[in-house]
Order: C-alpha cells, then sequence, then structure tokens
C-alpha cells in the first residue's frame, strides 16, 4: 500500500514550495506575520489594567510587549488570538472579539 505521503511528496516536490513557506531554522516567528491566522482578537482594556503582568508569560506567541515594567497593547502581527491571556486576567483588562 502507497503512503499517503509518498504521493504527496511525488505530487508537490519541494522544489516547488513557495517563498511564503520558507522556514530556515526554529524560533523565526517574528520574522512572519503570523497574526493574519487569527480568527479571535484580544482586546486591551487600558483603564481596567492593573500592571500585574499575568498575561505576559502565558502568552504563547509573546504578542504582549513590556516596556519599563509596565504592558503595552498586543502585537497584533503576531498574535493568534488564543485567548489564553482573557482567561488569566483577574481584571477583566482583556476581553476576546470575533474577528480580526
Amino acid at each position: 500500500m502507497e503512503r499517503i505521503q509518498d504521493r504527496i511528496n511525488e505530487q508537490s516536490p519541494w522544489e516547488h514550495i513557495t517563498e511564503g513557506n520558507k522556514i530556515f531554522e526554529a524560533a523565526t516567528a517574528r520574522e512572519f506575520c503570523t497574526g493574519e491566522w487569527r480568527t479571535s482578537t484580544p482586546v486591551f482594556e487600558r483603564e481596567k489594567c492593573k500592571q500585574c503582568l499575568l498575561c505576559v508569560p502565558v502568552c504563547p506567541d509573546s504578542s504582549i510587549p513590556v516596556s519599563a515594567g509596565k504592558r503595552a497593547d498586543f502585537d497584533y502581527e503576531h498574535c493568534k488570538g488564543c485567548g489564553i491571556c482573557a482567561k488569566v486576567c483577574p481584571f477583566g483588562a482583556i476581553t476576546m472579539r470575533e474577528g480580526k
């Protein structure tokens, strides 16, 4: 029985992969705008935020920038909208909105 992967490789050899699929090494996500994959968007409500920074370490995409000990708005070019940050925020400063 022919393996599916073998059939895919025959139909699409690696030489025909488009420019957008080039990944030369691990940890290069910052070089690609992966936020366009997002189906839900986190909304930061600055007035509710107490700067506890609990959201920062749980973000799998490092999309919550911190400067001088304070968090800023999201890096939407890399945020994939998983919603983990909204779940850990004890002050309701992050809500999720459908769409980009």
